[in-house]
């Protein structure tokens, strides 16, 4: 029986050991592969990786992980000119392989969410454009033009956000009150009405779908094949 017990102690000790060894080797991982993810025509200013499943060590031996999610702070590119910023991304993404050396990484799919401010969206519109949150999933954008004899009119406008081509936010009024005024919608949409590329994010990863909300839009992010570093 004393044996026994000698016994059990020493596989819990060794349990914990090992253990201990793969929690401090998984936030080694973490650490290292955050340094190497790469954004598109862009960067961000803060990347953190965290590994899921247990144990890590014998995932790290087969080069291949289930699970690994990923969150990208104040990523910046630009479009049209004009400054873009994504403020924050997280994705889940799944089957995770890594190439010799652990100098490349791929994963099978994704799945996450990536969020605007409106002040974001505000620096990447048109000078003297402001853009804020509407109502019912829609945005207010405000503009400024001058016509002959009608001096500077300012128009806020209800638009609808979309995504375009799997990589553009689009920005379009609903309507535009002319009031009888010629040119006056057309020359307010070319203030309020805009395209942005939203660059900056890893390879293979798309916009899906755009929700206007209080605190800024949030976009939906899907991918296959997409390449966190190499």
């Amino acid at each position: 029986m004393r044996a026994l017990r000698i016994l059990i102690v020493i596989a819990v000790v060794l349990g914990g050991l090992f253990v201990a060894a793969d929690r401090i080797a998984v936030n080694v991982a973490e650490s290292e592969a955050a340094e190497r993810i790469k954004v598109q025509e862009g960067t961000a200013d803060s990347t953190a990786v965290s590994i899921k499943g247990f144990p890590f060590l014998t995932q790290a031996m087969d080069q291949e992980f289930d699970e690994v999610e990923i969150k990208l702070d104040g990523i910046r590119t630009s479009a049209a000119g004009r400054p873009v910023r994504i403020e924050e991304m997280t994705a889940d993404l799944f089957d995770v392989r890594v190439g010799e050396g652990y100098s490349s990484a791929t994963a099978a799919r994704a799945a996450g969410t990536a969020r605007i401010s409106y002040a974001d969206l505000t620096a990447a519109a048109d000078d003297g454009v402001t853009v804020a949150y509407g109502q019912n999933g829609k945005v207010k954008v405000t503009g400024s033009v001058t016509l002959p004899l009608f001096g500077k009119i300012t128009r806020s406008v209800v638009s609808t956000v979309s995504i375009v081509d799997g990589d553009t936010i689009r920005v379009r009024a609903d309507k535009v009150p002319g009031e009888g005024i010629p040119g006056l919608e057309g020359e307010i949409r070319k203030k309020t009405d805009f395209d942005r590329k939203l660059g900056g994010l890893p390879a293979g990863l798309k916009l899906e779908k755009v929700e206007a909300g209080p605190d800024g839009v949030v976009i939906t992010v899907t991918g296959k094949d997409v390449r966190l570093a190499g």
